[in-house]
């Protein structure tokens, strides 16, 4: 395996676990945006939200596509904690 499939292999490992059902919701919530915005962005059935954020089971990929998502709205996800607002790549220092 490459060192660039390994390394994107292992961040999809680290997205998996530290990715919750009660985090899904909080970054929802600090959006603003419903389960239906959070399914349209990700490109997921709403059934798939619901289910991921009721029972916390989901396949993979779906997890991947909503964690990847909420991601790349600035969000950081660790466990055990409430999601906070990362540095984004498109962010500029003020001053």
């Amino acid at each position: 395996m490459s060192s660039l499939a390994m390394s994107s292999f292992v961040e999809q490992q680290i997205v998996l676990h530290q990715f919750t059902a009660k985090h899904s919701a909080q970054a929802r919530l600090m959006l603003g945006w419903s389960r239906e915005d959070l399914a349209r962005h990700a490109g997921v059935a709403v059934e798939s939200v619901q289910q991921f954020e009721g029972l916390g089971e989901v396949d993979d990929k779906t997890r991947l596509a909503l964690a990847f998502r909420l991601e790349a709205e600035g969000l950081v996800f660790f466990p055990g904690f409430a999601p906070g607002w990362g540095m984004r790549a498109d962010a500029r220092c003020a001053g």
